[in-house]
């Protein structure tokens, strides 16, 4: 089956945002179109093959490939992938390689999820509980830090909960 040119012109729009609403509208879908039915369009066969025969047309040694891509995204996910960040302690300033913090990893997660469409209900569910977990993870660190008398009490607490495994308890 061949593809129509709104949908050639979706699955472009597609490949250059990695939103599929956005990408549906500026092909020319109703915006109502866009909010309810583009995972219809996702779904698609022939949609499904031009992606994949437009992504090996892209491929080159100068981009980054999409499997370099996820696997990018898949260690952030894991926290396998250090940044560096700059403390302030009360003996000076100093340089700390730490994980990517939650909210990151849940971002790098759904990223991962955008390229799979056939992902399903209970993935959404699930990533949804995560980030809720993590605005909470985040509230307790906030409430922490304000009944702190000073960093070192606040940096030791959470250096004992990684070495437990206690950070997405509670």
């Amino acid at each position: 089956m061949k593809l129509t040119e709104k949908q050639k012109r979706f699955a472009d729009e597609y490949i250059k945002s990695g939103n599929a609403t956005q990408a549906a509208i500026k092909a020319g879908y109703s915006k109502k179109y866009a909010n309810t039915n583009v995972s219809k369009l996702l779904q698609n066969t022939t949609i499904k093959s031009y992606l994949a025969e437009r992504m090996k047309l892209i491929d080159s040694e100068r981009i980054m490939s999409a499997k370099e891509a996820v696997e990018l995204l898949t260690g952030i996910g894991r926290g396998e992938v250090k940044e560096t960040v700059v403390v302030a302690s009360p003996m000076g300033v100093e340089t700390v390689e730490k994980e990517a913090d939650l909210k990151t990893r849940i971002s790098a997660i759904k990223e991962i999820l955008k390229r799979y469409p056939d992902n399903d209900k209970l993935m959404e569910q699930q990533l949804r509980k995560l980030t809720a977990e993590a605005d909470m993870a985040e509230a307790r660190v906030k409430e922490y830090i304000e009944d702190a008398s000073d960093y070192d009490e606040v940096h030791l607490v959470f250096e004992e909960r990684q070495k437990k495994g206690q950070d997405n308890e509670d």
